[in-house]
C-alpha cells in the first residue's frame, strides 16, 4: 500500500509518499480501507519534532480516519467488511493514518452517518473530539450560559461552536471579519474580530471560555470569566494561567487532552444526524501532496479542516 513517512524531523518537504506492507488487524480490530484522513495541527509539530509525541522517526503521521472495513479481526462481531466507519484511532500512539490502509480498535470507530460525506467524517473524529470532551466533558456546557470561543472558524472551534449552541449556550466567537457571516450560520451569537477590537472588553462576563490559541489569550481570557467560571485550554502546554493564579482570581483552569471515545463520537454524529451538526472542509489534497496541506495548516487561515484522500 503507499503511505506517507518521514526518516527525519523536519520541515513538510520531509514527507515521502512510499509502498510499505498492509497492516493486519489483530484480535478486537479492524482494518480500514482510508477514504479520507484528516489533518490536524498536532501532525505539523509531531512532523516537526517540535512535540516528538512518537519518538524518533521513521513513523507514519495520522489519527484522523473514515473510510470502509476491509476485514475484521477476530472477536469484532459490532463490523463487518463494507461497513463504513470513521474514528480517532490509537491517539496518542501511532496509528497511520497517513495511508491507504489502517488498523482501528472497534472500539474507537463508529458507523459513518447518510449526512456526512467521507471527506467530512475523516475530518470530524479529533477536532470533534476535542470540542466536545472540553465543553460537554470538562465544563458540562449548560443551557444559557456564556461560551466564549477563540478561533472559533478553524477545525475544532467551528464544531466547538456548534456544539455549544446545541447545548442551548450563549455563543461568542473571536475570528477575522472575513470569517463572521460563516460563522453565524453555524449560530454564534455574538463575534469579535480579533484584528480590530480587544475581546477583553467587548465580551462581558462569560462562564466558560474555550481557547484554541493559548500563550497571552489564557490570562487574558481569565478577565472575561465570571467568579468560579472556568476556562478550557486546548494546548496544555500553553494554557498562558496556571491554576493557581486562576484560583487567586476566583476562576478555574483545566487543560482538555482528546482521547479516543467511540461514545463521545456517537454523540457527535448523533448531531449530525439530528441536523445540528456541519463539518467543514476546507479543502481535499491528495495524499501524494501531503506537504501542501502542511505548507496550508501553517499559515493559520484555514475555515474549517484540511483533508488528505489516497
Amino acid at each position: 500500500m503507499r503511505a506517507i513517512t518521514q526518516s527525519a524531523f523536519g520541515d513538510p518537504s520531509v514527507l515521502r509518499a512510499e509502498e510499505t506492507d498492509r497492516p493486519e488487524p489483530g484480535p478486537g480490530q479492524v482494518l480500514l480501507r482510508v477514504g479520507a484522513a484528516g489533518y490536524n495541527p498536532v501532525d505539523a509539530v509531531v512532523r516537526s519534532g517540535y512535540y516528538p509525541l512518537l519518538g524518533d522517526p521513521p513513523f507514519v503521521l495520522g489519527w484522523d480516519a473514515a473510510g470502509t472495513i476491509e476485514e475484521t479481526g477476530a472477536g469484532v462481531s459490532a463490523f463487518a467488511p463494507g461497513d463504513e466507519v470513521l474514528g480517532l484511532l490509537a491517539y496518542p500512539a501511532e496509528a497511520g493514518a497517513y495511508a491507504e490502509y489502517a488498523v482501528a480498535s472497534a472500539d474507537e470507530i463508529v458507523r459513518r452517518p447518510a449526512g456526512l460525506t467521507v471527506e467530512q467524517a475523516g475530518a470530524l473524529p479529533l477536532a470533534g473530539l476535542t470540542a466536545w470532551q472540553a465543553l460537554v466533558g470538562i465544563a458540562r456546557l449548560e443551557e444559557g450560559q456564556r461560551v466564549l470561543i477563540h478561533r472559533a472558524a478553524g477545525g475544532v472551534g467551528h464544531l466547538a461552536v456548534q456544539i455549544a449552541k446545541a447545548r442551548g449556550a450563549h455563543v461568542i466567537g473571536t475570528a477575522s471579519a472575513a470569517k463572521h457571516d460563516f460563522l453565524r450560520g453555524l449560530g454564534a451569537d455574538e463575534l469579535i474580530d480579533y484584528t480590530t477590537a480587544d475581546f477583553v472588553s467587548e465580551t462581558g462576563p462569560v462562564d466558560v471560555v474555550f481557547d484554541l490559541v493559548g500563550g497571552e489569550y489564557g490570562e487574558r481570557s481569565a478577565r472575561v470569566l465570571r467568579p468560579g467560571g472556568l476556562l478550557v485550554g486546548a494546548l496544555p502546554a500553553n494554557l498562558g494561567i496556571t491554576p493557581e493564579d486562576a484560583a487567586e482570581r476566583g476562576v478555574r483552569v483545566e487543560a482538555v487532552s482528546v482521547r479516543p471515545s467511540a461514545a463521545d463520537l456517537a454523540q457527535l454524529t448523533a448531531l449530525v444526524e439530528a441536523g445540528r451538526l456541519t463539518v467543514h472542509v476546507d479543502q481535499v489534497i491528495p495524499l501524494d501532496e501531503v506537504a501542501k496541506a502542511h505548507e496550508l495548516g501553517a499559515t493559520g487561515h484555514v475555515t474549517g479542516k484540511i483533508v488528505l484522500v489516497p
